[in-house]
């Protein structure tokens, strides 16, 4: 575009592109001169009758295009035409040689002077064909574009609105002329606006056409939210040169609505057919609970929570909730206590679930494992009350768009509350939610109902399986100690199987695995029995085998009343009792048990091990196979009979020992070897931490748990290191006490316990002093340093100390006296070449225990 030098200020000539109107209608024209020939003959005017100018030009038009029959008229009319009369009209032509009219062309004929003012003509020229080709072009346009049902709009290339139908403009409003010139940004969302007029100019830059563009905006005077699809595709002139962008619009509001109605049909299926099989996997509440969020979010709802009433959790008795004419005891009054028990969100950075008016005021949203209340006539108390499925539209300024409170029921009793959540942006609630909702809760309350009874079945159980066996966790010195106990799932009966871990004087400890034969009520007894006896037993002292022994014969007595103990002890023959009599009731009720004893000095680290029909230990050294150790089986306890052998194993320093029952490794899916041969793999990293080992055990192997119980018992050989042990050999001479007080301050004042000083060398003083005057041979003074610390003193005597009230007036005596006043706790026991004296004190924690003057004049 220029403007041309010597025209008006802004007048601006161009010359019109290929493709203008007259390419499309091929508009010809030639000259007639004043002589009646043909003067001038356009290139276009060759184009349209098919004759160059060199053969028309000089000659009469008339005789050379028009029929014979119509020459005479023509004539008369080039006359008139030549006398200056203007004249428009269609005129049949042939091209020269032929024989017939080919065409049909629309002639205007103007008036034009020559030289000498003699008048010639101008015709212009139009094939009536093309005309008609227009004609129908725009009567289809016509059709198409003003009487079609969808919405079409035309583009320029400036992507304002050319042209829209009378369907849009009854759509977004006025008649269809006044939306011309408009963009697209007058009727749709900035976004939108955005996503469409990007494609208007890919389609427009490009010629690739789009279909199925999916819009959403709203019409004028409407809050509805429609769906439109739009196809664009290129326009073109008569060249090919683009001239614009056709749209047609179609409102598919109902087809999006349908779609998303069967959509929703079928992800309601699809999260029904997931709950059947998520939900109700294990009979732990809490559980139950998070697998139905797991199922709810995303799928169903962005935000979840579930509430169990407290009462229920906590085992009581009573109902949590019912419904219909009697509300139960307040339960579903909307001020019970529940706590919350599972959260899930698919919303990143989401807060806690807050329901409008569900939270009381001040307080915030409750948090997992937080116990709360509703208040009385909040939408959640209220859905508890009735048991009715409440929809709760979300706060303002809230994340939330809408929430459903439905309650969990189970057999008419209202268990708690579950709140699905959809975020704004989401699609709304419906009906056919509502109901999935309801059945979602159902499904899972039922299944808490089922755990609720489940636990309290089984905590029964556990309480009398627990009562049975060693409060707390147990701890011994030189020793890291892990156990796991698995009580069978038949809650009607319980099983005979126990552990213990048992600290015995000098910071050793007796490690007890045992399994009482037999299941039910009085196996647990047996059991019990049994377990209280070796407590007895080991307090005593005795060597491993000594125990077993005192318990083989415990073991024979546990049969009925009538049982001949005395006739089992001596072994002596007795007649068979008659079929039928109380006697062989008596004798069928004995009861047989496994057990295998362990006693461990971390002083020396060596273990000594006595075994009743148990299986073997288990020994893992650092770096090595687990192993296991070769003890003497021997029989089980209550056969009688055989004696038990005794077998010492010193135990490398981090090495792993493990006393299990046979629940672990033996069950009737596969035999006793491979099951020890899969525990011994299980212990192939022995190294982490023993808790964890104890849960990978369980985990790894296929205990078919609920066949049997189980009972496992692992420590980690720590021992006690050098510089917490002082032992020193003394002669037999009187000397040998002062040096003992020596030798004890000394030690003492380098492990920080000053605080002891005097009363351990009063103590040890009195010790060594008793086995100068009752012992014999070499004395030893070993003081040990732990939890505790324990003073012992050695001789080879075999008289027991005895502690005895001296008389007023005895000058001596008072010594064990004055040891067990002052320690913690003191004793003997034998020794395979003596005896040895200890007493244990706590160590001081901050101020120095003293005896109160009561004590010290009870001594007298």
């Amino acid at each position: 575009m220029s403007e041309i030098p010597g025209t008006a200020s802004g007048v601006v000539w161009q010359s019109s592109p290929p493709g203008s109107i007259y390419d499309y209608i091929r508009v010809a024209s030639f000259s007639i001169g004043p002589d009646g020939l043909v003067d001038q003959w356009s290139r276009r005017a060759a184009e349209l009758f098919g004759v160059t100018a060199e053969q028309v030009r000089g000659k009469d038009p008339v005789q050379a295009f028009l029929p014979a029959e119509l020459r005479s008229r023509a004539h008369r009319k080039v006359a008139e035409i030549l006398d200056g009369k203007e004249w428009t009209g269609l005129v049949p032509f042939r091209a020269p040689g032929g024989e017939h009219a080919e065409g049909m062309a629309e002639i205007y004929v103007m008036p034009s002077e020559a030289a000498g003012g003699r008048l010639g003509a101008l015709c212009i020229v139009v094939d009536v064909r093309a005309l008609r080709r227009i004609e129908s072009d725009l009567a289809a346009s016509q059709a198409i574009f003003g009487q079609s049902p969808f919405g079409f709009l035309l583009f320029g290339t400036d992507l304002t609105v050319q042209r829209a139908n009378r369907r849009f403009a009854a759509v977004f409003g006025g008649v269809a002329e006044e939306h011309r010139g408009r963009t697209v940004y007058d009727y749709l969302s900035r976004p939108e606006a955005e996503r469409m007029d990007a494609a208007l100019r890919r389609v427009l830059e490009t010629g690739d056409s789009v279909t199925d563009l999916q819009i959403t905006g709203t019409a004028p005077g409407s809050s509805d939210r429609r769906q439109w699809s739009i196809n664009l595709y290129r326009v073109h002139g008569g060249s090919g040169r683009p001239t614009g962008v056709a749209g047609l619009g179609t409102d598919v509001t109902r087809r999006h609505s349908a779609a998303r109605e069967a959509a929703s049909a079928r992800r309601n299926l699809a999260i029904l057919n997931e709950a059947s099989a998520r939900i109700g996997n294990s009979l732990d509440l809490e559980t139950t609970a998070r697998e139905l969020l797991d199922v709810a979010v995303p799928g169903f709802c962005d935000l979840a929570s579930v509430d169990l009433y407290q009462s229920l959790l906590t085992g009581d008795e009573a109902p949590p909730g019912r419904y219909g004419s009697a509300p139960a005891q307040g339960y579903g009054g909307g001020s019970a206590e529940l706590r919350r028990v599972a959260f899930a969100s698919a919303v990143s950075d989401a807060p806690l679930l807050t329901t409008p008016d569900c939270v009381p005021a001040g307080s915030a949203p409750a948090a997992v494992g937080e116990v709360h209340r509703f208040p009385f006539n909040s939408p959640c108390a209220g859905a508890l009350r009735t048991a009715s499925v409440r929809t709760i539209p979300g706060g303002e300024g809230s994340l939330v768009q809408s929430t459903l409170a439905v309650p969990m029921v189970a057999h008419d009793t209202v268990v708690g509350l579950v709140q699905f959540a959809r975020a704004k942006g989401s699609e709304p609630f419906g009906e056919r939610d509502r109901a999935l909702a309801a059945e979602l809760a159902a499904r899972a309350a039922v299944c808490i109902d089922n755990a609720r009874l489940y636990r309290r079945e089984h905590e029964r159980a556990l309480i009398l399986q627990r009562s049975l066996l060693p409060p707390g966790d147990p701890e011994a010195a030189g020793l890291d100690i892990a156990c796991r106990y698995l009580p069978g799932t038949t809650t009607t009966e319980v099983g005979g199987d126990w552990f213990d871990v048992i600290e015995l004087p000098g910071h050793r400890t007796a490690l007890v695995v045992g399994d009482v034969m037999g299941r039910g009520l009085r196996a647990a007894v047996a059991m019990g029995e049994l377990r209280t006896a070796v407590r007895t037993l080991a307090l005593l002292d005795l060597e491993p085998a000594e125990v077993l022994s005192a318990l083989d014969e415990i073991a024979r007595g546990l049969g009925g009343p009538g049982t001949p103990t005395q006739l089992r002890r001596s072994g002596a023959s007795a007649a068979p009792p008659r079929p039928g009599s109380s006697r062989e009731a008596d004798l069928s009720e004995v009861y047989l048990a496994t057990c295998v004893y362990a006693v461990y000095d971390p002083v020396t680290r060596r273990c000594t091990f006595a075994n009743a029909g148990h299986l073997p230990p288990v020994l893992v050294e650092p770096g090595e196979e687990a192993l296991l150790l070769d003890v003497p089986p021997g029989m089980p306890l209550g056969v009688g009979g055989e004696p038990f052998e005794e077998v010492q194993v010193e135990l490398p320093e981090g090495s792993l020992l493990a006393l299990y029952t046979d629940g672990l490794v033996e069950s009737r899916d596969h035999p006793l070897d491979e099951g020890l041969t899969a525990f011994r793999n299980a212990l192939t990293d022995p190294g982490r931490v023993l808790e964890d080992v104890c849960d990978h055990v369980l985990a790894s192997l296929d205990t078919r748990h609920g066949e049997d119980d189980i009972a496992l018992l692992m420590a980690r050989i720590q021992g006690l290191p050098a510089e917490a042990v002082g032992d020193w050999r003394l002669p037999r001479e009187p000397r040998s006490v002062g040096r003992a007080r020596e030798l004890t301050r000394a030690q003492l004042l380098s492990w920080d316990l000053e605080a002891l000083v005097d009363t351990v060398e009063l103590l040890v003083s009195e010790l060594v002093t008793n086995a100068l005057r009752y012992g014999e041979g070499e004395i030893r003074l070993r003081l040990l340093r732990d939890r505790t610390l324990v003073c012992e003193v050695w001789d080879a005597g075999l008289v027991q100390p005895r502690r005895r009230r001296a008389r007023d007036t005895d000058e001596g005596g008072r010594g064990l006296q004055l040891v067990g006043l002052l320690s913690a706790g003191w004793g003997s026991r034998r020794t395979p070449r003596g005896k040895t004296v200890w007493f244990e004190l706590g160590l001081p924690d901050g101020e120095p225990s003293e005896p109160t003057v009561d004590q010290l004049l009870s001594m007298f």
